[in-house]
């Protein structure tokens, strides 16, 4: 699918790595690897634990850089700052792995998960099953699905052998029409991006406006654009409890204490 946005290029990347990927294992063989994973850690269910008890569900990430705003920390040790994230409040992690577009790294997540023990989400363009079971088999408890990225068939293909794997998803949208298509996929936990693809923009009311529409079964993330203590409580008193979080504590001296204090 063509957006229009640097996902297109972002994707076209992606399609390149999963091609030599696939030299050096099979889709059989990382099968395999992902069943010899110790067990899938709850995703989910960890986030809905923090809801219930009337807590911040916070999505603590763990990301170098970014395409829009370039390298965010130059003093990045994914073992640190996933210590301090667990200390600090943080119900589940999400570790970038993409290379050419965010500087990240599969060793950060694994060593990152090595450390702590929250569930963690592997922030990467998922566009085959192939990348699937190798996020399962790297560790991952659970995997993003980026809607805008990816057919309705792409979505039940990779969504199905998520739930094949043992990983749980977040579907992440960011309009109307995507919203729809990610309830149609019965997804449980749906992320509400605030930034805007093509011009780069955070806006609160994206998740303000979508979430009246999300059916009360489900769970939604707000995604980018949450720096202050007003942002939380706008949030909150609006119904929206779960957090992905990840700039404004990576800009931080301490990521954790970032967090502690904006969301405790």
């Amino acid at each position: 699918m063509s957006t229009g946005t640097i996902l297109d290029k972002i994707i076209a990347r992606k399609q390149e790595e999963i091609a030599v990927g696939k030299n050096n294992y099979t889709l059989g063989e990382l099968e395999a690897m992902a069943a010899n994973e110790r067990k899938a850690r709850g995703f989910i269910s960890s986030l809905f634990d923090r809801v219930r008890d009337h807590q911040p569900a916070v999505i603590a990430e763990i990301k170098k850089a970014s395409p829009s705003k370039g390298v965010i920390r130059d003093d990045f040790d994914p073992v640190e700052i996933a210590r301090s994230y667990e200390k600090n409040g943080a119900a589940c992690l999400s570790v970038l792995t993409d290379k050419d577009f965010f500087q990240g790294d599969e060793h950060y997540l694994r060593a990152a998960r090595n450390a702590v023990n929250l569930p963690v989400l592997r922030k990467d363009f998922m566009i085959d099953p192939w990348q699937i079971f190798e996020s399962r088999a790297m560790g991952a408890d659970a995997i993003l699905l980026i809607a805008a990225a990816l057919s309705d068939e792409q979505m039940n293909e990779l969504y199905h052998a998520a739930q094949q794997a043992g990983c749980d998803v977040l579907v992440e949208v960011h309009t109307e029409e995507e919203l729809e298509r990610a309830v149609n996929l019965n997804a449980e936990l749906i992320g509400i991006n605030n930034r805007n693809l093509h011009t780069f923009e955070t806006s609160l009311n994206t998740t303000l406006t979508l979430a009246e529409k999300v059916p009360g079964d489900r769970m939604i993330v707000t995604e980018s654009g949450i720096h202050t203590s007003e942002d939380v409580k706008l949030m909150r008193k609006n119904g929206i409890n779960a957090f992905l979080v990840g700039e404004a504590f990576m800009r931080a001296e301490d990521p954790g204490a970032a967090l502690k204090a904006l969301f405790f």
